[in-house]
């Protein structure tokens, strides 16, 4: 059971039997450090533990945010960022046959498409989460290319602020649903409400797009989903409003429980009031959950992978991997790593480091990358993708 604390100060949340300590609102003057991002120098890569290898999968592309693995291994990976301008919104392939982490064949799948993040093969069709919507084109084994305009299913709020223009998607473990997720489109509703219909939420629909309802609400920004391999239930990584100070609000990865209320824009981190809504909504805060897992404020924590092989160490084997984007409203820098959740019987513990390095030099916000995406190879590495880095790294067991 949960048990809230409330002080003058400070308030106290107990998730998982060790105490999440929140401090109060403007308990530091809210911040901007942005980084600058200047790119890997030859032979440099992020580190990892001990008794692992790092190494370039892939390099030189435009903005790669998120992964999928088709039946035959092949490897998507959508380009896409905020500059629509910019924006590659493509999809290529990379076919690494023989898995050493040299990829033998690059292609373009998909081009033509609208700040595209989330992918899906289901049912005969390939879905792609646009900005805009979900699409859908029919899909044979073994395809290399997909054209043509495709097939909307669904349509959503397009753009957002603070980036959150991704929709990610994914199947329910019997292929009947699919659930979506929408980011806010605002830091705290501070456009009104009104605009926010159908967003900071997991929607749910049919594979048709059908019977659309809200699976869980008041979720700031959940990109990353997965299933938790032993109790099958839906999580995600949360990245959760600004300017309330360097260490609120804490980006979070949790179980997505059905009709759960989990407080954005009311409250945060369980019925803790969010100061500029103060007495609008007491129902609301009054029904706020608190989340699993608290994982760093402002850390922008978005990429999302158990772990389900068997090439890492017993203690990876179904926890999770997740990637941290990397913050600008932070007096110091938080984020910029992938950080992993161990799991035992389906619950987790405490988060630790797994992947750091990204940052160059604090001292001149310099960042070498950023990491978003994060996915499981088959044969038990893993990829994490750069966007700012514009790279694909690797990371295996030591041999």
């Amino acid at each position: 059971m949960k048990k809230i604390f409330f002080t003058a100060m400070c308030a106290c949340t107990v998730v998982l039997g060790f105490a999440q300590t929140l401090p109060a609102p403007y308990a530091t003057t809210p911040t901007k450090k942005n980084s600058k991002v200047i790119g890997w120098p030859g032979g440099k890569t992020p580190v990892a533990p001990a008794g692992f290898t790092v190494t370039k999968f892939a390099d030189n592309l435009h903005n790669p945010r998120w992964f999928y693995i088709l039946p035959n291994g092949d490897l998507l990976v959508s380009e896409s960022e905020t500059n629509r301008k910019k924006s590659a919104n493509d999809i290529l392939l990379y076919r690494d046959a023989d898995h050493d982490g040299v990829p033998e064949l690059k292609d373009t799948f998909m081009t033509g498409l609208n700040q595209p993040l989330g992918m899906l093969l289901l049912g005969g069709w390939f879905y792609v989460g646009n900005t805009d919507g979900i699409y859908r084109w029919p899909y044979k084994p073994g395809q290399m290319q997909i054209t043509g305009k495709g097939e909307k299913i669904m349509n959503l709020p397009a753009g957002g602020y603070n980036n959150h223009w991704t929709r990610n998607l994914i199947a329910s473990l019997d292929g009947k649903k699919i659930y979506v997720s929408v980011g806010s489109g605002s830091n705290n509703a501070e456009h009104g409400m009104e605009h926010e219909t159908r967003r900071a939420d997991i929607l749910e629909i049919n594979p048709d797009g059908s019977g659309e309802r809200v699976f869980a609400a008041g979720i700031r920004n959940p990109v990353g989903m997965d299933w938790e391999p032993v109790t099958h239930t839906l999580w995600t990584a949360v990245n959760e409003r600004d300017s309330l100070g360097d260490d609120l609000v804490p980006d979070y990865f949790t179980q997505v429980k059905e009709g759960a209320f989990y407080g954005w824009p009311y409250a945060y981190f369980g019925p803790h009031e969010d100061p500029r809504l103060k007495g609008q909504r007491p129902d609301l805060v009054a029904k706020t959950i608190a989340p699993d897992v608290a994982v760093g404020a402002h850390t922008a924590s978005l990429g999302l992978a158990f772990y389900t092989g068997k090439a890492f160490p017993e203690k990876y084997r179904g926890g999770a991997f997740i990637g941290q984007h990397g913050s600008w409203n932070r007096s110091t820098f938080a984020g910029y790593r992938v950080i992993f959740v161990p799991f035992r019987n389906g619950r987790p513990g405490k988060p630790e480091d797994f992947l750091t390095g990204f940052i160059a030099d604090e001292s001149k916000n310099e960042v070498y990358g950023r990491p978003v995406g994060v996915i499981m190879l088959r044969d038990g590495s893993i990829l994490v993708a750069d966007d700012a880095g514009r790279a694909i790294w690797r990371v295996s067991k030591q041999k």
